[in-house]
């Protein structure tokens, strides 16, 4: 049974959009672009959005996963990393920046934005923590979600969300098409691409 089965899509006579996308990418490929393009599509279509964009803190292709995040409503940004020293090993992420982060964009969820955009179902989402809450409280008020998926957490993505989620290729076109279907009614009265 998934944990997201209580937040079930309403029964239409048309078959449902799913208002859960993943965007599934090759593991240590994070589409940056792919999301620089639906925050900007979106911005441009009058869509109201809460979630986070994230950076890359550095070129440096060994240190991928030391990013900052970019919260869509204040702009605020937040280091998710912890900076250990040249010769630290393993994951450097700062869960309690992460937590800071998730706190504020659930925060955010109270003005009903249309869109919540998140930037990847990691490790942590893996264990338990992380974004997993907050994908279900947008769930439960009808807020749709998209969110970067790693090839490698693909199984335990669908093992939390079920039937509920989509996944979607990097392709933009692919993207846009779910993006009018999961918030069509606020995209109606606006202009196409």
């Amino acid at each position: 049974m998934s944990v997201l089965q209580s937040a079930l899509i309403p029964d239409t006579t048309a078959a449902p959009v799913r208002s859960v996308a993943a965007i599934v990418y090759p593991n240590e490929v994070y589409p940056n672009a792919v999301f620089q393009h639906l925050v900007a599509r979106c911005r441009v279509r009058g869509l109201s959005l809460a979630g986070v964009l994230q950076h890359p803190a550095c070129d440096d292709p060994s240190r991928h996963c030391d990013v900052i995040l970019e919260d869509l409503t204040s702009g605020h940004r937040t280091v998710l990393y912890e900076e250990r020293g040249a010769g630290a090993r393993g994951c450097r992420l700062d869960q309690s920046a992460l937590a800071e982060a998730t706190a504020r964009v659930e925060g955010n969820l109270e003005t009903a934005p249309d869109l919540l955009v998140l930037n990847k179902f990691g490790k942590v989402e893996c264990e338990g923590g992380g974004l997993r809450d907050l994908i279900a409280v947008a769930m439960d008020r009808g807020i749709a979600v998209i969110i970067g998926v790693p090839a490698r957490n693909l199984e335990a993505w669908r093992a939390f969300t079920g039937e509920f989620a989509v996944e979607l290729s990097t392709d933009v076109t692919q993207i846009e098409r779910w993006l009018e279907a999961a918030v069509a009614p606020n995209m109606s009265a606006m202009a196409p691409t």
